[in-house]
């Protein structure tokens, strides 16, 4: 699930002072607090409204969120996300619940017992869009083509280490190699202690001493890689096709994200289309249109004829069944609609004016219709 935007989490316009974030936290956290909300979502929401602070109450990591968005919040949380061995402001809420919570300890208070900070595990890579422009025509039979993408792949040197050789692996001396550090601090509800994820190592419990060359010590490359795609016949411009396992590659053994390939129908130059159906206007003459007659017109696949019955108007629509576009993972087309536009001539030959002049006269004559007179006079 996609995360919501800080700003609208706390409820505050991007340009709100620290101190109206500090008070709709505060506001917010006395609301939904597990232990005074007992709905079975306030957990969450709490969670949620503590991440939303500790980002925007703290000037740099509020200008790299909005900067980079969620993206950026991950520069601080590492990519496993948000856990409360990251929350570094206690502090701001120490006396929110004084008068009910008085002499137990803030950590038990806020999440219900000592918890400890895990070493961080595998982590799914990130999926990937491809936005693809296709044509019509490709659209219409399904196309099986190569597209390039650029994503994060295992560094091919260090195999994903970050270390130049394995011998440049230690143990942190930081933390011990457990990934874990122990703090301890007095509040107004006696000692607080709690146990975070080490800064030396993030968490791993090792760092390198002289880093991979070719990726810095991340690990991690940004490579172009060509991914086969099949195109099925049908799509329609937001259609996405998910390739599974062809996202970043995943983090500490995790497994790689999906590439999803977005879809967009460009505009063609004598078709509309509409769901299934195809459109398109054809111009006839004047006598076509008042005689009858069989025209010939395009189809996505090549041509097809329609007869045109005498006395036809202007925007009469005729219908080729089956000519449309392929129905998406089912059987059948769509139709192909023509609708018909009577030209009229912008320049007449002198025969052609002494015809019409002709026609002219006859239309003040009562007996007939006019394309029973036109009939007549050229049938």
């Amino acid at each position: 699930m996609a995360k919501r935007d800080y700003y609208e989490v706390l409820g505050v316009d991007r340009n709100a002072s620290p101190e109206d974030i500090k008070r709709a936290y505060r506001r917010l956290a006395k609301k939904y607090h597990p232990d005074v909300n007992k709905d079975p979502n306030a957990e969450e929401k709490f969670k949620e409204i503590s991440e939303a602070y500790e980002v925007l109450i703290d000037p740099d990591k509020r200008t790299n969120y909005d900067r980079f968005g969620h993206a950026g919040a991950e520069s601080f949380f590492g990519r496993g996300g948000f856990d409360w061995s990251n929350f570094t402001h206690f502090s701001d809420i120490e006396d929110l619940f004084n008068r009910d919570f008085f002499g137990r300890d803030i950590f038990d208070v806020f999440f219900g017992g000592p918890r400890r900070a895990s070493r961080k595990g595998p982590v799914r890579g990130s999926d990937l869009r491809f936005d693809m422009e296709i044509s019509l025509e490709d659209a219409y039979s399904g196309l099986n083509t190569e597209i390039n993408i650029p994503r994060t792949e295992k560094c091919d040197t260090c195999k994903g280490s970050g270390a130049r050789s394995d011998k440049d692996i230690k143990t942190c001396p930081v933390c011990g190699g457990t990934g874990q550090m122990k703090s301890e601090r007095r509040t107004p509800f006696g000692q607080f202690v709690s146990i975070t994820t080490c800064r030396r190592c993030q968490g791993e419990g090792k760092i390198i001493e002289n880093p991979c060359p070719k990726c810095n010590g991340t690990g991690l490359i940004q490579n172009f890689r060509k991914i086969r795609v099949k195109i099925p016949a049908g799509v329609d411009t937001g259609h996405r096709l998910r390739v599974k396992g062809e996202g970043d590659v995943g983090i500490r053994g995790g497994p790689p994200g999906d590439l999803y390939v977005v879809i967009h129908v460009k505009p063609h130059k004598i078709f509309e289309r509409h769901g299934d159906d195809l459109f398109l206007e054809i111009p006839i003459t004047f006598s076509q249109a008042a005689l009858g007659a069989e025209i010939e017109v395009p189809t996505l696949e090549s041509k097809a004829k329609i007869k045109i019955p005498p006395g036809t108007d202007t925007g009469t629509v005729f219908r080729l069944g089956g000519k449309g576009m392929p129905h998406l993972g089912g059987k059948g087309r769509g139709d192909e609609n023509i609708r018909v536009r009577i030209v009229t001539p912008k320049r007449l030959s002198a025969r052609e004016k002494e015809l019409f002049e002709e026609l002219a006269k006859l239309e003040n004559e009562p007996k007939d219709g006019i394309f029973d007179r036109i009939r007549n006079r050229f049938g």
